[in-house]
C-alpha cells in the first residue's frame, strides 16, 4: 500500500505538473485579454511537431528555444491580423475563429507531417533514470519537466505581480485608453501577450512531445483537459490553474491505480440482477472511470463553486 500510495502520488504530481505546463498559457491569455483561446491546445501541438522538426536539423536543446519563439510569432500574427478584428465583433465571434483555427492548424499538421506519430525522442543527455523507488526507475527527463514547470510558474508571477511590464499588461486590460494616453501602444502589448501565451504553450508541446506521442491528434486529445483545468482553478488565475493541475493529476493518477469496483467491497449481485444493466455498474472499477473523473471534478465545480477554486471573474 505504502510503494502505491507513493508512486501515485509522484506520478500525480509530475502529470499535475505537466497539465499545468500547458495550461499557463492559456490561463495568461484569458486573464490578460479575456479571451478563451480555442485552439490554445493546436499551439501546444505545433510546438511539438516544430520541436521535432528542428531536433532533427540541430538537435533537441536548440529547439527547446527555436520551438517556442516560433510558435509565439505564429501565435502573435494570429492576434495582430485575425483576432483583433473579429474582437470587433464580440466574444462569440473569437470563440468561433479560435474553434476554427483549431481545425485548420490540424489539417496543415496532417498535410506537413501525416497522421502518423513522429518518432521524436528524449535527449541523449536526459535518457537516464534519475532514481529509484520501489524498484520503479524515474526518468531524469520526467523531473526536468517537473522543474521546468515551477520554473515557468514562479517566472509568470513574478513577472505579471512584481515587474513593471505587468503592471502595464494589467493596466492596459483594465484601462487601455489611459495606457494609451501615457505612450504605450495598447495593441501591441496585446499582441505580445498572445504571442508570449501560446509560445508558453509551444514550450510544454517541445517538453511533452518526447515523454507522450506527438501526432496530429494530440491537440485534441488534451485540449479538453486544459479547459477542464482553467475552469476548476478559476477562469484567469494562475495560482487556480497550478492547485487544479495539481488536483486533476493526483485524482487521475490515483484513480487509474485502483482496481476496485462495487462487486469488490459488497460482493457479486444476486442472479436476478445479472443480467441486467446494473450488473455492469456493479462491476466497473474505479481505473475503468479514471478518464472522465477530470470531467466529474469539473461538474461539481460548477455546481458549488462556479468561479472555479481561486476565480475571481464570472466571465
Amino acid at each position: 500500500m505504502l510503494e502505491l500510495i507513493v508512486i501515485s502520488t509522484l506520478n500525480g504530481v509530475l502529470y499535475g505538473m505537466l497539465l499545468f505546463l500547458m495550461a499557463s498559457g492559456l490561463t495568461v491569455i484569458f486573464s490578460m485579454l479575456g479571451v478563451l483561446n480555442f485552439a490554445h491546445a493546436s499551439f501546444y501541438m505545433l510546438g511539438a511537431f516544430f520541436g521535432f522538426q528542428i531536433s532533427r536539423w540541430f538537435g533537441f536543446w536548440p529547439a527547446l528555444i527555436l520551438a517556442p519563439l516560433l510558435a509565439g510569432a505564429l501565435g502573435a500574427a494570429v492576434e495582430r491580423y485575425g483576432l483583433r478584428h473579429v474582437h470587433k465583433n464580440g466574444h462569440v465571434a473569437e470563440l468561433l475563429f479560435t474553434f476554427g483555427l483549431a481545425f485548420a492548424i490540424e489539417e496543415i499538421v496532417q498535410i506537413i507531417w501525416g497522421k502518423s506519430p513522429v518518432d521524436f525522442r528524449v535527449p541523449p543527455l536526459l535518457d537516464f533514470p534519475a532514481f529509484t523507488l520501489f524498484s520503479t526507475n524515474y526518468p531524469a527527463f520526467k523531473i526536468f519537466m517537473l522543474v521546468v514547470s515551477i520554473v515557468i510558474f514562479i517566472g509568470l508571477l513574478v513577472v505579471l505581480k512584481r515587474t513593471r511590464i505587468g503592471l502595464i499588461v494589467q493596466a492596459a486590460l483594465t484601462h487601455p485608453h489611459m495606457v494609451g494616453h501615457l505612450g504605450h501602444n495598447v495593441g501591441r502589448i496585446f499582441m505580445l501577450v498572445f504571442g508570449v501565451g501560446t509560445a508558453l504553450a509551444a514550450v510544454a508541446g517541445v517538453i511533452a512531445g518526447p515523454a507522450l506521442v506527438t501526432q496530429s491528434n494530440m491537440a485534441g486529445l488534451l485540449g479538453p483537459i486544459l479547459f477542464v483545468v482553467v475552469v476548476v482553478g478559476g477562469l484567469g488565475s494562475l495560482p487556480g490553474a497550478f492547485i487544479a493541475s495539481l488536483l486533476i493529476g493526483l485524482v487521475q493518477t490515483f484513480a487509474v491505480s485502483m482496481n476496485g469496483s462495487l462487486a469488490g467491497a459488497f460482493g457479486p449481485l444476486s442472479p436476478d440482477y445479472a443480467t441486467t444493466w446494473l450488473s455492469d455498474i456493479w462491476n466497473v472499477t474505479v481505473a475503468q472511470i479514471a478518464p472522465i473523473m477530470p470531467y466529474l471534478l469539473l461538474v461539481l465545480i460548477l455546481i458549488f463553486r462556479p468561479m472555479g477554486l481561486l476565480g475571481t471573474r464570472d466571465t
